[in-house]
């Protein structure tokens, strides 16, 4: 059984096995292909249309599938990695361990953003940004120059304690628990980070940046997290919504899997602590 650990407690194999799986899968082309599929979906969800990705009750859902089928294709190239998450209410600076040179690298440099050291700079010649969203083709960050901070533990329990996982109209304007984490209301949990990272992590391209997977797999946990706390609160909305992914509807692109079928994380995967 794959277990998915805190990034902190990741041994120096652990990283140079997960980075070195990545930069296989970028080698490859596979990489890109995952780029492709989420920008396509940041464009094309809608508040008022159909919206499968974000802005609605199936993306915590469609990302578990998301990072699942990524994560077995770092499998695919390397049986030992999983992925990792990272804790951004404890790692909350520039500073912190996994912005090393040994792991994801560090902030870009101030003039152009472009990330300049670890495994991930343009200059190693393994790392070229192929899905761009303007002409640059080097990965880019501004660690922290986005104005709010990180969100803080307090506020994750705030989400967290929230009894209802979605409510109408289905969208970014939703008052229930899957809204505040995405990061639409409340505390913006989600979209906050992404913003304080910058960059690539800014855009519809995220996952241009490595941070992207570890990320979402913080997200996925706090996920996994609520649905301990709240066993009787369900996934909805459940049949007949309009626009929105209900929980026996497939979801694209993959058309082979609905959120019932992604409600249960341990039977793929499972994380090394639990609220």
């Amino acid at each position: 059984m794959t277990v998915r650990k805190n990034q902190a407690q990741l041994t120096a194999t652990e990283k140079r096995q997960f980075t070195d799986a990545v930069l296989e899968l970028k080698r490859t082309g596979q990489y890109d292909t995952f780029v492709t599929t989420h920008n396509s979906f940041i464009m094309s969800d809608t508040d008022n249309g159909d919206r499968v990705g974000h802005r609605s009750p199936s993306f915590l859902p469609w990302h578990r599938q998301f990072l699942l089928r990524f994560e077995r294709a770092l499998q695919a190239v390397d049986p030992a990695v999983a992925l990792p998450y990272w804790d951004w209410t404890a790692d909350r600076t520039p500073g912190a361990s996994l912005w090393a040179p040994d792991f994801l690298g560090g902030t870009g440099r101030t003039r152009d953003g472009q990330v300049m050291d670890g495994p991930f700079a343009r200059s190693g010649n393994r790392w070229t940004v192929s899905v761009r969203v303007d002409g640059r083709d080097f990965l880019r960050r501004t660690l922290g120059a986005g104005g709010r901070p990180l969100p803080t533990r307090a506020e994750v329990d705030a989400v967290l304690a929230l009894d209802t996982y979605d409510t109408p109209p289905w969208n970014s304007a939703s008052d229930g628990f899957r809204n505040h984490l995405e990061g639409w209301r409340g505390a913006n949990l989600h979209n906050r980070v992404h913003v304080w990272v910058g960059g690539h992590m800014a855009t519809g391209a995220s996952p241009n940046d490595p941070v992207f997977w570890l990320h979402h797999a913080f997200i996925d946990k706090l996920w996994a997290d609520w649905q301990a706390r709240h066993p009787g609160s369900a996934y909805l909305p459940a049949a007949g919504t309009p626009n929105v992914v209900d929980l026996h509807d497939t979801m694209r692109p993959w058309n082979d899997v609905t959120p019932a079928d992604m409600l249960d994380h341990t039977a793929h995967y499972t994380y090394d602590t639990a609220a």
